[in-house]
Parts: structure tokens; sequence; C-alpha cells
């Protein structure tokens, strides 16, 4: 028996958002997404950069993570604060086609799962949550997210509750033992219907991480697409989102063979693909960061980066690290993620906010080593990692962005941020926000580094010094050997220049390379001898990673440079 909210699940929710987020505001505008060639837009076709965090509901209790840790108003608050404008928020689809899991309350699945202490964290926490069932909490959080206008896309993250993933949990497949493709396209319709005049759901992805033994393409087409038709015939306003194949890391297919669905013509087609370190087996720690990095970067374009040329929009639905700075493998990987996705401007979402789980894997208060928050859910966990994320927030081309000539930005992905002129020393360059970035130009045949916009005579250039010396701005002998800057290793992230002898740049002195690096400040912008170019498998690269991207936003205006 369900007591107080078993007449009137509306009635509840509104008792919810007062008691959980505080005052409730005005009901969030309906913000209905569709796509343009490769950006996602909105109703004015100005481009909607989806910058998303991910939020689990889909583990044993189906209970949205954090509840019995913080209200939920105060939780939606904070993810809008830090800069995200999107939840990716995961379900299982029993929720949508099993009455005997969707009409529990939120307090008797987690007693039936020994959690009496996550109840009375909700208790204290949001206590209108408790006599909720499982679907109407689902909703309460997403209507909590509206009230700080965060956008919502709901993914279908497995069938039978409980962490995903594996080759053989039963949920990986099409027809694998806890996944009937009859039923889940049943709940995907039926999770469409639920939410479609919820006015932040803007997406449904249909399924994560399609995997194991049975997987294979023809299928995928079959299930896929049906599932798709499901969605947007009940609620036409949301984007359907497709993943791949092997865990989402795979849509190369597709280069062969394109989604049909009746809908094509209404522009509502995203596709998502997912990238860790793991994905690349143990390459990370035991080989070179720079060639895998290259490496990485290519077989990205292979298997998923390929469909934005073809005009489709690309979501890196998750990629995330380990927060506590020790995992070498992460401490790789992610700044070469970072510079894939601002190369590409690619809409994504971390993984993840949560800093523990109520219960994962039979473990209660498990803590998150990824999650954006500590694991009391008070907190950043680490703000260094915190930077690096937000660095990729902001758009930087697409439809309503056009508000310059496309120009050039030095993005630094191991700190989240770019090239700038320095305020404290004339004529030099620091690591800066991204949105003071100035408007380089960079192209052949010069291969020089021009500062375009710039407000003083002439057009001055970047020139390298020597060893340990700052990079200098300056208008004479531009296009010499010094100004010259070629991108000289298998990442594409090494910016340098072949230097004379007696200037530092090898080991004896008699001439080398001379690459952008960070100086020993963590903030001015140095050259020093290129460094783990390749094969030593024990070096680290990242310091000298400058990732040059293109960008067409209104450039910050600085004060004029005095120029040596």
């Amino acid at each position: 028996m369900r007591p107080v909210c078993a007449f009137r699940a509306a009635a509840c929710l509104v008792l919810v958002l007062l008691v959980a987020g505080g005052h409730r505001g005005e009901r969030a505008a309906a913000v209905t997404l569709s796509t343009s060639s490769r950006w996602i837009v909105d109703q004015a076709g100005h481009r909607v950069k989806l910058a998303c965090v991910n939020w689990p509901s889909h583990l044993e209790t189906v209970v949205t993570e954090g509840l019995g840790r913080q209200p939920v108003g105060g939780v939606s608050g904070m993810i809008a604060s830090l800069g995200f404008n999107c939840v990716r928020l995961t379900y299982p689809i029993a929720l949508a086609t099993n009455a005997s899991l969707s009409s529990l309350t939120v307090r008797q699945s987690l007693l039936s799962h020994g959690l009496a202490e996550t109840a009375g964290g909700i208790e204290v926490n949001n206590p209108g949550f408790l006599d909720l069932t499982l679907m109407e909490s689902l909703k309460a959080v997403v209507n909590a997210l509206g009230e700080k206008n965060v956008m919502v896309v709901l993914d279908n993250h497995v069938s039978r509750p409980g962490w995903c993933c594996g080759n053989d949990d039963g949920n990986g497949f099409f027809g694998d033992r806890d996944f009937d493709p009859d039923v889940w396209v049943d709940g995907l319709g039926n999770m469409a219907t639920i939410f479609a005049d919820v006015p932040n759901v803007v997406g449904m992805s249909l399924r994560n991480e399609l995997r194991g033994p049975r997987q294979n393409p023809e299928d995928w087409y079959t299930y896929m697409q049906r599932g798709a038709e499901a969605v947007h015939a009940a609620n036409p306003r949301a984007l359907v989102i497709m993943g791949g194949l092997s865990y989402d890391y795979d849509l190369s297919f597709l280069a062969a063979r394109q989604v049909g669905v009746s809908f094509a013509a209404e522009n509502k087609l995203v596709f998502e693909v997912h990238w860790y370190s793991f994905s690349d087996a143990r390459a990370w720690e035991t080989e070179n960061a720079n060639e895998v990095c290259g490496r990485a970067a290519r077989d990205f374009a292979r298997r998923g980066a390929f469909l934005l040329a073809r005009g489709f929009p690309l979501f890196l639905s998750e990629f995330g690290a380990d927060s506590r700075g020790g995992d070498l493998k992460d401490n790789r990987y992610f700044p070469c993620a970072a510079a894939v996705a601002a190369e590409h401007d690619l809409d994504w979402a971390y993984w993840a906010l949560q800093g523990s789980y109520a219960l994962r894997q039979g473990v209660a208060g498990m803590d998150e080593v990824f999650g954006v928050l500590d694991w009391s859910w008070t907190k950043p966990r680490n703000e260094t990692v915190l930077s690096r994320i937000q660095a990729l927030q902001r758009p930087l081309q697409g439809p309503g962005y056009g508000e310059a000539l496309p120009y050039t930005v030095l993005f630094h992905p191991l700190t989240g941020l770019c090239a700038v002129r320095s305020a404290a020393a004339a004529a030099t360059l620091e690591l800066g926000p991204c949105n003071e970035t100035e408007a380089w130009a960079y192209a052949p045949p010069l291969f020089t580094l021009v500062l375009r916009d710039d407000g003083a005579g002439g057009l001055p250039c970047v020139r390298a010094e020597g060893r340990g010396q700052p990079a200098r701005l300056g208008t004479e002998a531009c296009g010499d050997a010094m100004s010259t800057w070629r991108l000289a290793s298998d990442s594409a992230m090494h910016v340098a220049v072949d230097a004379a002898p007696g200037l530092g740049g090898g080991e004896d002195d008699g001439g080398g390379t001379l690459c952008l690096d960070v100086g020993t400040d963590g903030r001015s912008i140095v050259t020093n001898p290129c460094a783990c170019q390749r094969g030593d498998g024990t070096c680290d690269p990242e310091r000298q990673w400058f990732k040059l991207v293109a960008s067409t936003r209104r450039v910050a205006r600085r004060p004029d440079t005095t120029l040596a």
C-alpha cells in the first residue's frame, strides 16, 4: 500500500520540489532541439552545445543517486553553477515495462535492499520522495533540473537494474537473457510518452553500450531503427540518440550504410560514442603517450567523427577519468581526449556527477573516483580536473556563433587554458581563460603563428628565443626558422621550430627542435627541447601539448602590447 501519494502523483511532485528545491520558480520553458547538419540547434536555428554530466538512476534501487546526501534542488543548482547545461539521466527499461517495479515506492525499494541509512538520508534531505513511486521519483528529479534550466537526455542504460557493463551480464545485445527487443521497444515508447510533456527533456538515448558475442550490425539496424521510430512516434519533439557497437565505441559500420528512419527529414537524429582510457587496452600505461594519442585520435575519426563531415551531430556521451590524479593511464588519456573534443567542438556528457553510490555491485556507500562531486556530494572532488572539463563547455563555432572570421586557438588540454598575451611581461605569452583567447592565424605556406587581430602596427608573430626562454611576439623576421612552427609529432600537439646551434635545441646544443612548453611557474609559455615524441613509454609529454583548434567566436579585446 502506498501512503500519502497514492492518490495524486502531481500533488506529490509539487511537494517534493517545494521541500527539496526551495521556493518554486517559473516552470522551465519547453526546449525543442533539432539538427542542422552536424550541429544541434534550437528553434531559432542557433547552436546549442550539449555540455552534460551523467547522473545515474539505473542501479539496483532505481533511485537517482545522491538523494540521501543532498536536496535535489541543491544538486540541480550545483550542476548548473558548475557550467553544465544538461544531464544524461540513466534508467533501466524495466522501469517502463514492469509495473511491479515502477509502482514500488522509493522507501520500499531502498528497504528491500537493506538501505535504511539511505532512506533516512532521503527523509532528511528530500522527505517528499520517500513515498513517491520510482517513476514519480525520476520525474521529480527531471522537474528539479528543469527549475534550474538544465536540459535532460534520458538514457536507457540497461534492461534489468544494476551496474553496467559486461559482455556476459545479460544486458548486452538484442536477444540476450534480459534484453528482449520487443519489450525494449515498448519501454522506449512508454518512456517517450511519459516525458513527452516535460519541457526540459530534449532527447532520448536508445541504449547504452551494446556489446557482447551476439552483437552484429544487421540486428543493430533492425532494432535500433525500430526503437527510434517508437520514440519519435511518442515524442516527435525529442532528439533520438543512437549508440554503436562494442560498448558504444564503434560506429564505423555507418560509413557503408546509413540509418533509415521515416523522420529523417525532421532533423532529429544524433549519434553517440564513448571513450575511456581503458578503451585503448593498456596502451596508455605501456606505450609512448604521444604516439598513443595520435593513434587514438585517428581511430576516433574512423569509428565516429567521420559522421560530422556527413552532416550528423556526434555526442561523446561518456568520457572521464580518475579525479584523484594518481592514475597514469587516465592522466595521459584525458588531455588527449580533451584535445579531440575541442578539435571537433563536440557535444559531450562527462562520466560522472556522483561522488558516491547508495548501492553499487553489492557495496553500500561506494566511492566514485570519476565523480565531479566528492563522496558527500557537497563540493567538487578536484578543482583542477573540474577546470579541464569546464574548458570544453563553451562552443567554439556553429550556427549563431559566426561572430568572427575563422581563426586558430592555442588550447592547452592539460590545464584547460589557452595561449594569451601576458599582462605582466610585454610581448610574451601565458596561459589564460579560453574566453580571452587571441585570434591566431596559422596556415601554409609560411606556418607562422601570427596575431591576426592585433591593434598595434604590423602583424606580430610568435618567435622562439631558446631553451627555457619565453616565446615572444615580434614583427621582425617573421617567417624565419625561429618563427616557423610545425606540428612535429604523431599527436599533432608538439608545436615546434627547428633551432639553430647554440640555442638549446638538442642535448649537445648542436641544433634540434624547440617546442612550446609551460614554464616552471605553471603559467608562462616558453620553449624547450621537444620531449617524449616517440618510443619512450615512461615519458609524459602533456605539458608540451598545444592543440590548434578553430573558432569563430568573438575575440576579447585586450590592451595593445608593446612589442620587443
